[in-house]
């Protein structure tokens, strides 16, 4: 038994309340056991300059995490006057993961800025935010479609993340951060309900792990990845899609 009392197959309690900030075109608290992410998604006329006149628009994500998501305070970013390796590459990968499923043209010249801000950090901060940052994004289509600005749903599938990892010679699913600072192997994969796999990001930090040990990892992470989409389904139950 793990020290969240779950079996080795096991995801946290996830929850996913949308619209939860009254100004964002889309929103939601997302929360993996402890890990707690609050995810908006704001609509901008007009897109990158390496888009314009192109008829498309443009998804974008940051993230960050406030002084006191960890055990001690970390200083923001912001009064360091730059952003840190990792917050650079864990936003690049939220982005990449929304885009894999919106039809840009569809979306119009519009550019979509998902905002991801860690309040608690316990391991998987970048798959929750990837998780919800797809319900925010539903959220902004929806939107888009009620003020019929757009006129076909812009999303072509669903799209979550979870981590795992071999953790004391056993698979995990959903790793906490007591559990991911002593894997052998940490994974993150990020999947679409199509069945697509949009990222794979699978590191030893130590003896190599085997092709067989990999495909173990799929395999879970694919079952963990049917309780993720189930619960973006009932989150966005009654959602337009439609103008």
């Amino acid at each position: 038994m793990r020290p969240s009392e779950r079996l080795p197959t096991a995801m946290r309690a996830v929850t996913l309340e949308t619209g939860v900030n009254r100004y964002a075109e889309g929103s939601c608290l997302v929360s993996f056991g402890h890990t707690k992410v609050l995810v908006t998604a704001s609509l901008d006329e007009g897109v990158p300059p390496f888009l314009r006149g192109k008829g498309q628009g443009w998804v974008t994500a940051e993230y960050g995490m406030l002084p006191r998501a960890t055990h001690t305070r970390g200083r923001r970013e912001a009064a360091q006057g730059k952003q840190s390796g990792r917050t650079q590459e864990i936003q690049r990968l939220i982005g990449r993961s929304l885009r894999s499923v919106c039809d840009m043209v569809t979306l119009g010249e519009l550019q979509v800025t998902v905002d991801c801000d860690v309040l608690q950090a316990d391991g998987g901060t970048r798959c929750a935010s990837i998780t919800g940052g797809y319900i925010a994004l539903a959220e902004a289509c929806s939107f888009l479609m009620r003020r019929k600005r757009a006129k076909t749903w812009p999303l072509q599938a669903q799209v979550a993340a979870l981590s795992l990892g071999l953790v004391a010679g056993e698979l995990m699913l959903d790793l906490t951060y007591e559990e991911d600072s002593r894997a052998a192997v940490d994974m993150n994969l990020v999947m679409t309900s199509r069945g697509g796999v949009v990222e794979v990001q699978a590191t030893a930090e130590g003896d190599p792990f085997s092709v067989s040990q990999l495909g173990q990892m799929m395999t879970l992470g694919q079952k963990g990845m049917k309780h993720l989409l189930e619960l973006q389904t009932a989150a966005l139950e009654g959602l337009q899609t439609a103008p």
